[in-house]
């Protein structure tokens, strides 16, 4: 577990391991050498942790992260979460190696069954860590060799939800190895639009998969490959009783539009081969890593065109292959040398063929004619960075991290930065924990959402642009997406009060040139880039852990705001009125959450686990009258529960497991289709109660 992680485990043990495990330990134990978090705020979530939830190992990623300090829930068109108030920016990891984005956050994509702990680091991260640097998601994978054997599941419940899953591990002489997969149907793939209970055309049938296996050539070299698949079909929720906008020649004018009939299909897979080697007094690893990811939206071709002007085939595919290789080297006791690069090469496709409604109507019949209109751009993308730090170890209780990273894009924009990083931990007493530390952060943009659009194809249509692309202005007066470029500085001390409560408070403050920002802008549930010019997000997390016997409990409030002002890229996606605003005031970024709280319980009574926690969100950012994002959403409070119990009746133990999502039914919206970016309104779940079952073997 990563130095500083407020998580609390018992001390591991070899009693009843394989020689293999054994191994197995040893070089996973030298691998968290290759990286250092000092001087960061870590948040974990063991295996134990994440079964004690309620939903257990059926919570999704980014549900569990949800009980992490700082993070606020977000709709699935809107990156599904945020941690300290950023929009996505949230690098992933698998035992130290970065997983590349896609045309999707990785949130959909893994689960939490493969998972043998997941921490949040937060804070000045060390030079080691760049480009997505909100926070990182940092996930350790089970192993066949420490949990041999395996499992089948069953779950399911209201809204037509059901899932099915497995999991199995072992070894064979020096190779270890460990699957999951799963499959998971339900009536609410994408948040309801409305506040019924049941959605209407909105179901989903997802397959996911994950794969490892480890071979040890020695005793000081390991080659690991790690592998993942997801694919998803979605059909894209209605609302009924909406007015048609626009009466379109040779096509029905009383098209309802509960009937709309929109899908969108996603597919994602990943593989890692990574090799380790331990050497006297230190560690290397190098990597190969790959994600391929293709997103497909399908609109209804007379629907969309009756309300919103215009239909559009939406394409958006990513080939990503790179390599990253890491290095640590503990020069004498006081000093530990770390250096390190990445490469990777992404080539990048958007596609999109629309049917779109001519400006002014037919003055005769007052009817619109249409026109068809096909994009393309794809881009062969290049990202390379480099870093050396040194942890120096001034005493037994103070330490200091001193590091240099350098970050160079080739993408739509080439640009490059030189990124000084310091971090300093200081433990005064025993319990005690001070961290502080600055750095200078370089984000490059997501590159399928950041090309240029032919803007000029639009004229003369109810998709022409107010701010560019006109006749006046050719389309480069749309700026294109920039690197974001920031510094941050970050506080906080951890306190153990007695044995089992530990209470924390961290304090950060950003200060960004070129703040990267997201939104979705069109029926495809498809984020497209921009930039503010000037930005500061400042915030303060408190947490409290306790644990005590068969109980333990938990609790985190974050207080939050970001602000942004003059958008210089991609302008054609802004309101003009909203974008002379902008210009001239700073204004909440969209997903800016003022207070957000995360709390959660567990009890185990005689076999039988008791389990709550909840969210709370002061309310995401919705227009207020002539300022955009001037206002939020309302408050809500959402609980769940969960009763698990272990039967004895087969060799192997069975789990029965009972949950309630939703516990008071508490009706409200995560968006409600106002703010900067913001397409559609959402709706949280209503009450839903599950029956899971799953058999050991």
């Amino acid at each position: 577990m990563p130095k500083g992680a407020t998580e609390i485990s018992g001390e591991a043990s070899t009693a009843g391991q394989t020689p293999l495990a054994i191994d197995n330990e040893a070089f996973d134990e030298a691998r968290k050498s290759l990286f250092t978090q000092v001087g960061t705020a870590s948040y974990a979530f063991d295996k134990d942790k994440i079964e004690a939830l309620p939903q257990g190992t059926q919570t999704p990623v980014d549900k569990l992260l949800l009980q992490a300090p700082g993070v606020a829930q977000d709709s699935a068109g809107s990156g599904q979460l945020h941690v300290r108030n950023e929009h996505a920016n949230l690098q992933y990891r698998i035992n130290g190696i970065l997983l590349p984005d896609g045309v999707s956050g990785f949130g959909d994509v893994l689960e939490t069954q493969f998972v043998d702990s997941i921490s949040l680091v937060t804070g000045a991260l060390p030079a080691e860590y760049g480009l997505h640097t909100s926070g990182l998601v940092d996930i350790i994978s089970r192993a066949g060799s420490q949990q041999p054997g395996g499992s089948i599941s069953s779950y399911g419940g209201s809204r037509g939800t059901f899932t099915q899953s497995f999991e199995y591990g072992g070894s064979s002489g020096p190779v270890d190895y460990f699957f999951t997969g799963r499959y998971l149907m339900n009536d609410e793939g994408i948040e309801n639009p409305t506040p019924n209970w049941d959605a209407i055309h909105d179901h989903t049938d997802q397959e996911k998969g994950f794969g490892y296996v480890s071979a040890l050539f020695d005793n000081s070299t390991r080659l690991s490959w790690i592998s993942g698949v997801s694919v998803q079909n979605f059909q894209i929720p209605n609302t009924p009783g909406l007015t048609p906008n626009y009466k379109v020649a040779g096509l029905p004018q009383n098209f309802q539009s509960r009937l709309l009939d929109e899908h969108q299909f996603e597919q994602n897979y990943y593989n890692v081969l990574a090799l380790q080697h331990k050497i006297e007094n230190g560690d290397w690893q190098l990597a190969y890593f790959s994600r391929y990811s293709d997103l497909q939206f399908h609109p209804d071709p007379v629907g969309d065109l009756v309300f919103n002007g215009i239909a559009s085939s939406v394409e958006r595919r990513s080939l990503l292959n790179g390599i990253q290789g890491d290095g640590s080297y503990r020069l004498n006791p006081y000093n530990t040398i770390r250096a390190g690069f990445s490469v990777s090469a992404e080539q990048t496709r958007a596609t999109s063929a629309s049917t779109v409604l001519f400006a002014d109507p037919d003055p005769r019949t007052n009817e619109y004619d249409s026109k068809d209109v096909f994009d393309e751009t794809s881009k062969l993308g290049w990202l390379l960075g480099v870093y050396a730090q040194d942890e120096i170890r001034l005493s037994d209780r103070l330490t200091l991290n001193v590091g240099l990273r350098f970050d160079q894009m080739y993408e739509y924009v080439d640009a490059n930065q030189l990124s000084p990083r310091v971090s300093l931990e200081y433990r005064p007493f025993d319990g005690t924990t001070f961290h502080a530390g600055y750095a200078r952060y370089f984000t490059p943009p997501p590159q399928v959402a950041s090309g240029p659009v032919n803007i000029t194809a639009f004229n003369g249509t109810i998709q022409q642009s107010g701010t560019c692309g006109d006749k006046k202005q050719n389309q480069q007066s749309c700026g294109l997406v920039q690197p974001e470029r920031s510094h941050y500085f970050d506080v906080g001390v951890t306190q153990k009060l007695f044995p089992g409560l530990e209470v924390g408070v961290d304090a950060y403050y950003k200060l960004a040139h070129d703040l990267l920002d997201d939104g979705q802008f069109g029926a495809a549930l498809v984020l497209d880039a921009f930039n503010y010019e000037k930005a500061t997000n400042k915030g303060i997390e408190f947490k409290a852990k306790h644990n005590w016997g068969n109980f333990s409990a938990y609790g985190n409030v974050a207080i939050a705001e970001q602000r942004g002002k003059n958008i210089i890229s991609n302008q054609y996606l802004i309101d003009p009125d909203d974008l002379t605003y902008i210009a001239d005031h700073y204004i909440y970024t969209d997903h800016t959450q003022f207070i957000t709280v995360s709390a959660g319980l567990s009890y185990l009574w005689d076999g039988t686990r008791f389990s709550a926690d909840l969210i709370y969100g002061s309310g995401l950012r919705t227009d207020a009258p002539d300022i955009p994002n001037g206002d939020s959403v309302p408050a809500y409070t959402q609980v769940n529960l969960g009763v698990s119990h272990e039967f004895h009746w087969f060799e192997e133990p069975t789990t029965l497991r009972f949950d309630v999502v939703n516990l008071f039914d508490d009706v409200y919206q995560i968006r409600d289709g106002d703010g900067i970016g913001v397409f559609a309104p959402q709706y949280g779940p209503r009450r839903g109660y599950f029956v899971g079952l799953s058999q050991k073997f």
